[in-house]
């Protein structure tokens, strides 16, 4: 596999074989687990952020490790909570990027974080928007992250 700095998002196939099940499997247990949201692209490719990847790892744990069935599994993440679960050294987080930023090579300018927010009407604002808004906000954060990988060499 390919070495990449711990922020850098994975595809299916460098998740299963770094935890050691098959892509389908993966697939399956998205299914089976809310909490499991891989980025989807054009074409349908997943990305797994970091925070996916450990969700991801504690799940086989519980159900390889500890033998939980998955209706047992997921039970237990509702109950306890991932946060819980995963440990107090593992956070969950919303946005992995805010709190560490990729080391660029000398010389490249930083890109900005924040832009201006325009003011949306608050008589349009409905779930599909703020869906759609979502999505827009992960697509970009996606490219952001193709971009530093370009620019530093990963």
């Amino acid at each position: 596999m390919i070495n990449k700095s711990k922020s850098a998002f994975r595809t299916i196939a460098e998740v299963a074989d770094e935890i050691g099940v098959a892509t389908h499997v993966l697939r399956f247990w998205e299914t089976k687990f809310s909490q499991i949201k891989p980025m989807k692209m054009s074409g349908k490719r997943r990305y797994y952020r970091p925070e996916d990847v450990e969700i991801i790892k504690l799940i086989r744990n519980l159900l390889y490790e500890n033998r939980y069935t998955i209706e047992g599994a997921q039970r237990l993440i509702k109950e306890k909570g991932l946060k819980n679960l995963l440990g107090e050294g593992a956070e969950i987080q919303k946005d992995f990027f805010a709190e560490e930023e990729p080391d660029l090579p000398l010389g490249l300018e930083p890109i900005a974080k924040e832009i201006e927010k325009p003011e949306i009407p608050l008589e349009i604002i409905n779930a599909d928007v703020l869906e759609n808004i979502a999505e827009a906000v992960d697509d970009l954060k996606e490219i952001r992250d193709r971009l530093y990988a370009l620019k530093s060499g990963f």
